[in-house]
Parts: C-alpha cells; structure tokens; sequence
C-alpha cells in the first residue's frame, strides 16, 4: 500500500478529462491537479519551453507533494518532455500519446485513421511516430487544430463559431475517409459533440482519457502502489491548483469535470 496522492498536470482544463476517468476507475486514490492556467496555452509555444515547463511541474509535485505517480495529461507538454521527465524522476510518469494510440488502432474498421491536436503535439511527430511504432496497417492523416483549446479555456464549447472553425480544420480528415480518429489534446473531448457534427456519426471518435486511466492502474498495480480499498470506505481527497484566475478555474473546472472540484488553490511559480 502507498498512501501518496498521484500527482497530474495540464496546461488547464483539458486534463480534467484524464481526472475524470481517473476517479470513475480509482476511487481510492488521492489526487493532486494542477491546472497551469497562467501559462496556457501550450500548443503555440516552443517544445523547449513546454519541457521546461512540465520539468518545473512535475519538480514541484514531487518535492512539494510527494506523489508517487505522475501523469502528464497534456499531448503537448507529453511529446515535448515525457522521455526527459521519465529519466528525471525516480516517479513512474505517464503521458497520453500512447494510451491514446493504442486504442485509435484497435477501433479502426477501415485502416484510415485520424488524429487532431495542437500545432506543437502535431509538428513533434509524437503521434505519427507512435503509430509507426504499433506496426499496424493503418493510414494516418495527422491535422493542427488552432483555436479549439481557447474555445473550451472560455467555456465556449457549442458556438456557431468553434462549429465553422471545426468544419475547415477538419476537412482534410473527411477527404481521407478517416473511421477513427482520435482526439489528440485533453480539451478536445469537450468538442466531441462539434466534431462528431462535422465529421460524421460514423466516426469513432478516440479520447486518450480511459485508456490513460487503465495505465495508471497497471502501472500503480505493477510497481506496489495502489492504495487499496478501505474498509470502512473513505473518501479520496482530491487537490486542484490553478496558476492563473482560481475563482474561474473552479468555476468552469467544476462545470466540465464534476462536483468533486470543490475548491481551488493557487500555486505560483515565481
């Protein structure tokens, strides 16, 4: 038994999908969320300075919070540091490019995948290479998605606007014929209704959420660290900090993830 709390980290919203999943599937197991807010977005930056960024998160999860797992629940700060942060910290770290592309391969029907996301996770080849690595008969078609993560950061994830915008970012993945396609950022999920309107209901739509929470389960099973059930039942404390606005982190975090985010705490990195 490890009593720590996992710790995980995004550049703001989009991670609460991966904690959604998390709780559904473990609800023992203490969290620490922080959402970097102040910084966001990642997607436009230099991979440099996403590496740099998650080195200094993860740092602080694991001196200031002694958590004995860390998952970097963002496809960009995952293509630009997950290797690094892996031989870094003596913490399993895990990232949702490869939970994500396991199962994008496995729900395929016609062998024409698709896989959206930020213009840094997209240019890192972090997707194309993992899907390379499956060795799988599968034709990848790859697409940047500017503006779909500033659309959910605002709360905006039904507007006619974001609607236009998906129907031009998307359409090089209708001309493809794609059957699956897999949402290759944390926020995107909160598009799936859009996207699904623009793509077609016979695409399969892949979050990297589910599968990201299954491996943390092997993971934590693999190296002695779930927590097991308590008995008599506990409730797992659950921690989210925000670098930017707090008040509007609990707001909208509390409208996309649940009631579980009851409160939120500030975290500089001054």
């Amino acid at each position: 038994m490890d009593a720590r709390p996992i710790g995980m980290f995004d550049s703001g919203f989009g991670g609460l999908t991966v904690a959604r999943a998390l709780i559904d599937l473990l609800p023992d197991e203490d969290l620490v969320y922080v959402g970097d807010t102040g910084r966001y977005p990642y997607g436009p930056r230099p991979l440099a300075e996403v590496r740099d960024f998650a080195l200094q998160i993860t740092r602080y999860l694991v001196d200031v919070h002694d958590v004995k797992l860390v998952i970097v629940a963002c496809n960009t700060a995952s293509a630009a540091a997950l290797d690094e942060l892996r031989a870094t910290f003596a913490v399993p770290v895990i990232g949702v490019i490869e939970p994500g592309v396991t199962s994008l391969v496995a729900a395929t029907r016609n062998g024409n995948v698709g896989v959206i996301g930020t213009v840094g996770t997209i240019g890192s080849g972090a997707y194309q290479h993992a899907v390379a690595e499956t060795h799988e008969h599968v034709k990848l078609t790859c697409a940047a998605c500017p503006g779909f993560v500033e659309f959910v950061e605002r709360g905006e994830t039904g507007s006619d606007q974001v609607h236009v915008l998906a129907e031009r970012l998307l359409a090089p993945l209708a001309e493809a014929e794609v059957d699956t396609l897999l949402l290759g950022c944390t926020h995107y999920p909160f598009l799936a209704r859009t996207i699904s309107d623009v793509m077609g209901r016979d695409v399969v739509l892949v979050s990297s959420a589910d599968e990201t929470a299954f491996t943390v389960r092997r993971e934590l099973e693999e190296w002695g660290l779930a927590r097991p059930p308590a008995d008599p039942p506990r409730s797992a404390r659950h921690r989210w900090l925000s670098s930017g606005d707090v008040a509007w982190f609990r707001e909208l975090g509390r409208r996309l993830l649940g009631p579980e985010l009851d409160h939120t705490e500030a975290v500089s990195w001054a």
